[in-house]
């Protein structure tokens, strides 16, 4: 994998919203990945980090993400991280 093809946590949110965050990336031709922390997936809930997913994006994809959750409204904009 190359470094502008690397996976950089675009934000972080809960099951259902991440679902439509990724469905609103790759309808703006930008491919995205969920991470899901294990214990939220056998418990079923997210408190305190746990159970959250993160959105992961391609590097040099990365600000045209970024606009896209800014187009998308507070409601879908999650946790903003910074690229390494």
């Amino acid at each position: 994998m190359t470094a502008g093809n690397a996976l950089v946590v675009l934000c972080r949110s809960r099951h259902g919203e991440a679902q439509i965050i990724r469905a609103r990336l790759e309808d703006n031709g930008i491919p995205a990945a969920l991470s899901y922390e294990s214990a939220g997936i056998v418990y079923g809930l997210t408190v305190d980090g746990l159970g959250e997913v993160r959105i992961l994006v391609p590097e040099s994809l990365y600000e045209q993400a970024r606009a896209v959750l800014a187009a998308s409204g507070p409601a879908e904009s999650g946790g903003d991280e910074t690229p390494p």
